[in-house]
C-alpha cells in the first residue's frame, strides 16, 4: 500500500494512504480570494505530491517512487466532496 506526501511553496502540509485523501490536505491553503487555478499559476506555489511504496518506507526516509505535479483541477475534484 502506498502513502502520498503533499507540498505547497515547498513546505510539506498533509499526506494521505491514497492519492484522493492526500489531495484534501489542500484544504488548509484554501485560496480565501481567487481560484484554484490562478494560486496553482503562482510560480512559487510548485503543488505536488510525492508518493512512497508505504507508510514504513516514508518513515524510514527512503526515496519517493515519484513525484506527481498537482493542477487546479486534481485539487478541485478531490475538495469537492468537502466543501
Amino acid at each position: 500500500m502506498g502513502f502520498f506526501e503533499v507540498f505547497w511553496h515547498g513546505e510539506a502540509i498533509g499526506d494521505g494512504s491514497d492519492l484522493d485523501e492526500a489531495l484534501t490536505a489542500y484544504l488548509a491553503v484554501k485560496p480565501e480570494e481567487g481560484s484554484w487555478a490562478a494560486a496553482c499559476a503562482d510560480a512559487l506555489a510548485q503543488p505536488c505530491v510525492r508518493r512512497y511504496a508505504s507508510f514504513e518506507a516514508f518513515l524510514d526516509n527512503a526515496d519517493e517512487l515519484e513525484t506527481i505535479p498537482v493542477t487546479a483541477a486534481m485539487i478541485e475534484a478531490a475538495l469537492l466532496p468537502i466543501i
